[in-house]
């Protein structure tokens, strides 16, 4: 059985096999507008249910298998990276713990993870440092792996044909790395920089992966340490204090994951390295001139509590729908979202979760809105519980 599945529910596990991207599960279902019209003259006897569309990711040469252009940024300091390896291991035995290391460029932090007694597997996708980190292995004599890959181009959506070095599944079943139950501990710790120019993406991507029990998250509850600028840092964090940074990212990261903040560092404890390792030459001044900013590091641990039975990687997709519509329209009270959202009767369902029909989702945080769409998914009301709006296509995350 597939790993995440033998942790959970046996109605969730069977929804988690099935595979991500359904609109129905667990009677419930989603239905545009038109389709709920129509079903509702045909007596409900050939209702047909959409998926929803996904407009976060379209077909992007992103994350085509290519040449990097972009200069990356590497830690170049060795009092931070003892600093990190303190973070990451915890208490953890570190022979017991295997990190994920992405693009660790000259290996400042992956020496100290060895050192300090933690299994690396180095992801590098610039073969001009992989010579030095197979060499660092060497020296220092501890259990590492090196593997040309980027990482963070791994398991592309909607592509149907990826390559070898950047399918997730060839990659970890060489690595003989194995899935465990959801409600196990953390099976792997994930540990780089995001990269600047995609950074958003990236976030909506994993995202997708993490809900959907997809990519790096087939293999359990896999935690992200991760440097992140101080724009989208300031944004994951965000609740309803500070309506100018709250977020369909803040919301949909925070009912996922535990997030914990560990450290802002400033640029200068990092190098850049341009494709042709000169950062003097580079015609990209405005790429290197984004990276002089200062990083914010933190660690994201998946909730074992997330899935239940009414929110699982069947119909997570749904739940997503349904807070990007709530931060459509930011001022309009939640009542009215859910008479455009869902045929349940909301008066009902806002009284369950005790939120007031006049409040606007300024007024809820993020678990209130899966306290909010579990109570319509576990609702009695209707068969069909969910309406979709084609017009909600245009609204970006």
């Amino acid at each position: 059985m597939w790993g995440p599945a033998m942790g959970l529910p046996p109605r969730l596990a069977l929804s988690v096999l099935a595979g991500p991207g359904r609109s129905c599960i667990l009677g419930s279902g989603a239905a545009t507008r038109k389709d709920w019209q129509a079903r509702n003259r045909r007596d409900f006897s050939d209702f047909y249910l959409q998926p929803l569309f996904d407009h976060d990711f379209d077909e992007s040469h992103f994350y085509a298998p290519k040449g990097r252009s972009e200069p990356t940024r590497h830690i170049a300091c060795k009092k931070l990276a003892r600093n990190l390896v303190r973070n990451i291991l915890g208490f953890q035995k570190p022979s017991r713990q295997l990190i994920l290391e992405c693009n660790p460029g000259p290996g400042i932090l992956t020496e100290a993870l060895l050192k300090a007694g933690a299994r690396v597997i180095a992801f590098e996708s610039e073969k001009s440092f992989i010579p030095h980190l197979k060499d660092l292995r060497n020296a220092v004599g501890r259990e590492m792996q090196v593997v040309h890959s980027d990482f963070f181009k791994m398991d592309p959506r909607h592509q149907e044909v990826i390559k070898p070095e950047y399918d997730s599944r060839v990659i970890f079943q060489n690595l003989e790395i194995k899935a465990v139950p959801w409600s196990a501990g953390v099976p792997i710790k994930i540990v780089g920089i995001l990269p600047s120019k995609d950074e958003r993406r990236l976030l909506w991507k994993i995202l997708f992966d993490l809900y959907s029990c997809e990519s790096i998250f087939r293999y359990g509850r896999i935690e992200l340490n991760l440097f992140v600028t101080e724009k989208h840092f300031q944004r994951l964090i965000a609740t309803p204090k500070r309506p100018d940074l709250y977020h369909v990212l803040s919301v949909l990261w925070q009912v996922a994951c535990d997030i914990k903040f560990i450290q802002m560092e400033p640029w200068s404890s990092f190098s850049v390295h341009t494709e042709n390792g000169h950062l003097e030459n580079s015609k990209l001044p405005e790429s290197l001139n984004s990276m002089k900013q200062n990083l914010y590091f933190i660690q994201m641990t998946p909730r074992r509590s997330l899935f239940t039975e009414n929110l699982s990687p069947l119909n997570y997709d749904i739940f997503f729908h349904m807070v990007k519509h709530c931060f459509g329209k930011r001022s309009a009270p939640i009542i009215q979202h859910l008479r455009s959202l869902s045929t349940v009767e909301p008066i009902e369902i806002l009284r369950q979760v005790r939120i007031r029909p006049g409040w606007t989702i300024l007024k809820l945080y993020p678990q209130d809105f899966k306290r909010l769409f579990e109570t319509i998914e576990s609702s009695e009301g209707s068969v069909f519980k969910w309406v979709y709006d084609e017009s909600l296509e245009d609204i970006v995350g």
